[in-house]
C-alpha cells in the first residue's frame, strides 16, 4: 500500500495537477475556472481534481451548483519536511567536499592566492 508521501508526489507528478496547485495558491476556485485553460473534456480533468482530493492537496464543496476547490496547505507539510532533511544532508556533504578540496589544493599549491 503506497503511503502518503507516495500518493502526494503521484498527484504532483502531472503538470496539469501543478497547475491546478499554483491556480490555488492565489484562492478558492470553481471547477469551470480550473478547467479553462486545460484543452481537455471536464470528465478528464475531474480526474485530476480527484487525485489532487485523494492525496489531500485540496478540498471542494458543492455551492449550489457548482463545486468550489480550495487548496489544503497543510497537505504539504510531510513533503516539505522529508525536503528539508534531504536538503540538510546534502548541504553537509557539500561542505565536507569543499573542505576536502581546499585542504588539497592548500597541500599541492606552493603559491596560495593573495585573498586581500
Amino acid at each position: 500500500m503506497a503511503n502518503q508521501m507516495d500518493i502526494l508526489f503521484l498527484a504532483l507528478a502531472d503538470q496539469t495537477r501543478r497547475d491546478v496547485v499554483e491556480r490555488l495558491t492565489h484562492g478558492e476556485a470553481p471547477i469551470k475556472e480550473l478547467a479553462a485553460p486545460h484543452d481537455m473534456a471536464l470528465p478528464s480533468f475531474l480526474k485530476h481534481i480527484d487525485r489532487l482530493e485523494d492525496a489531500g492537496v485540496v478540498t471542494s464543496r458543492k455551492v449550489g451548483r457548482q463545486r468550489i476547490v480550495a487548496l489544503t496547505p497543510e497537505a504539504f507539510g510531510p513533503a516539505e519536511t522529508w525536503i528539508e532533511r534531504q536538503k540538510r544532508v546534502w548541504e553537509g556533504r557539500l561542505d565536507r567536499l569543499e573542505a576536502v578540496a581546499k585542504r588539497i589544493e592548500a597541500e599541492t599549491n606552493p603559491f596560495p592566492k593573495d585573498e586581500t
